[in-house]
């Protein structure tokens, strides 16, 4: 069993129940930074603020830092760029922003905290001043519902350039949690909040348990004062310039790990004990200078039913490391065309035993595939690849490719599969930087492919799928046959309205009717500040 984490002792000790709310603050506190400030990083690199919005912008913005103006001068700001503009282009925005920027700014360690409450039966919900736009795509990535926060106002899906009020700051947030508390019978005063700053201290001082989490100074001088237990996460956010050294070190000792290894190969003239001895060299190198840690479950599965086809969920640039130092030899991998083109990497990849394919032409990756074949059957090798193809955004597993079954299958091996837990604690998808953390990982045991066929191929895929699923604790993939029978099961039910999410509602609400101007959707207009 893993050890439990500090952040996570007082959550797994408390009272479970529905009655207590666990509610969280979203910048600063479940994501690293603001997502405002990369939202306008984020337009004007693109060249779509104008110049009166840029001076404007930062007037605002200097003004507010000064305590010239207030939360709802910022905002107000805001919204007079945004009259006319369709509000679907600033949901896609926000979509386009999570996945290039917000994901990787996550804490895992919020994250962790929001599956303990959830596992306790705690409400959660996120109260925010941000809006909707920036939150709801990561909201639903970590399968929250509830969200309170401050809202535009809309007319026929047009943003009419005005806020609606009370904003969701200050003492609006106490009235946001009241509202939520009403509606699922929650005892704030037995509940939890979650915050970074000193602007949420209203709502800090209504719920029976604050939690300032990454706290500014002031809020940590209120803290220290008042007792309040601070949590502080270094897991995101800038990084250190040791970070980026561990990093610059463990990139780098892959061609250092394979150097070592070339006398082995000038003396003895064996290429496989070299490779060897370098993927190893590199897998205890690497993940010792970047203080990777692994606990592994049921290690012994790596070595019962070699030669075989591992498969592994592919989170993070990292994994590379930690297969490396769990396998260790005998192995050859499958990696996509484009790295093969990369000077030193690629041909260093290409030595160890890599086979490059095309992923956008089926057929030719699994001609590209044919070797892997032989290498499994004539040198005992064992094949290590991820099904869903490409690093993950989020911890969540993506659909699985056929190319590791159709593979196992043809050379006639058994599958195993690891599963990776947490490897975007460690660097998650687009971050360069690898930070230090112990990583969970699971092997299963192997799975027997010699009566497989390709006719049963499909519900084979699902079923080593749904095996990482249950071991990850995210809902399994249904039969095919099930998922057919619902829509007709639907049909004949009666007809439910889809809501947005709770802050949604009063989002699209029009306090006035009249008539919606003509909707702009131009590449500097039709985004969001």
């Amino acid at each position: 069993m893993p050890r439990p984490q500090p952040h996570l002792k007082e959550v797994l000790a408390s009272e479970p129940g529905a009655h207590i709310a666990a509610l969280f603050d979203f910048d600063g506190t479940i994501i690293a930074g603001y997502s405002a400030t990369a939202m306008l990083r984020e337009k004007f690199e693109r060249r779509e603020m104008s110049v009166e919005e840029i001076a404007e912008t930062a007037q605002v913005i200097a003004q507010h830092s000064l305590g010239a103006i207030g939360f709802s001068g910022l905002m107000t700001a805001a919204a007079k760029f945004m009259k006319g503009v369709d509000e679907q282009s600033f949901i896609d925005f926000g979509e386009e922003l999570y996945k290039k920027h917000i994901a990787r700014k996550i804490y895992p360690e919020t994250r962790a905290i929001i599956e303990a409450h959830r596992a306790k039966g705690h409400r959660v919900a996120i109260i925010s001043s941000a809006t909707i736009y920036q939150i709801e795509p990561t909201a639903r990535d970590l399968g929250i519902t509830d969200i309170k926060c401050s809202s535009y106002e809309i007319e026929d899906g047009v943003f009419t350039g005005e806020i609606i009020r009370p904003l969701c700051f200050g003492e609006g947030k106490v009235l946001a949690a009241e509202e939520l508390a009403e509606e699922y019978g929650l005892d704030l005063d037995q509940s939890y909040f979650y915050s970074d700053s000193d602007d949420d201290i209203e709502l800090l001082e209504r719920v029976g348990k604050p939690r300032p989490l990454n706290p500014n100074l002031k809020l940590k001088a209120i803290a220290d004062e008042r007792g309040w237990p601070v949590q502080r996460f270094a897991s995101r956010g800038t990084p250190s310039w040791v970070d980026y050294t561990r990093t610059i070190y463990a990139t780098g000792s892959l061609v250092g790990a394979f150097a070592a290894g070339l006398p082995i190969w000038a003396l003895t003239r064996s290429q496989r004990e070299a490779v060897n001895f370098s993927m190893g060299l590199f897998g205890d190198f690497a993940t010792a200078i970047t203080g990777v840690e692994l606990e592994v479950e049921d290690e012994r599965h790596l070595w019962s039913s070699r030669p075989c086809v591992f498969i592994f969920n592919h989170q993070s640039k990292a994994d590379v490391m930690i297969l490396a130092k769990l396998i260790r030899r005998d192995m050859g991998g499958v990696g996509k065309k484009e790295i093969k083109n990369i000077p030193i990497l690629g041909k260093l990849m290409e030595w160890g035993g890599t086979v490059f394919v095309d992923r956008a032409d089926g057929k030719s990756a699994i001609k590209a595939m044919e070797p892997l074949v032989d290498a499994i059957r004539q040198e005992g090798k064992s094949i290590c690849i991820a099904p869903e193809g490409t690093r993950s955004l989020t911890p969540k597993l993506e659909p699985f490719k056929k190319g590791a079954f159709h593979l196992a299958m043809q050379a006639g091996v058994p599958i195993v599969p690891i599963v990776i837990h947490n490897a975007t604690d460690v660097a998650p998808k687009n971050e360069f930087v690898m930070r230090p953390a112990t990583v969970r990982v699971t092997v299963l045991p192997p799975v027997d492919t010699s009566g497989w066929s390709a006719r049963t191929i499909n519900a084979h895929v699902r079923d080593v799928r749904n095996m990482f699923l249950r071991t990850l604790g995210q809902p399994e993939e249904r039969a095919a046959e099930s998922v057919a029978k619902e829509p007709a099961a639907k049909a004949a039910a009666p007809k439910e309205r889809t809501e947005k999410p709770n802050a949604q509602k009063a989002a699209t609400k029009s306090p006035a009717k009249k008539k919606a101007p003509a909707k702009k959707t131009s590449p500097r207009k039709g985004r969001a500040a």
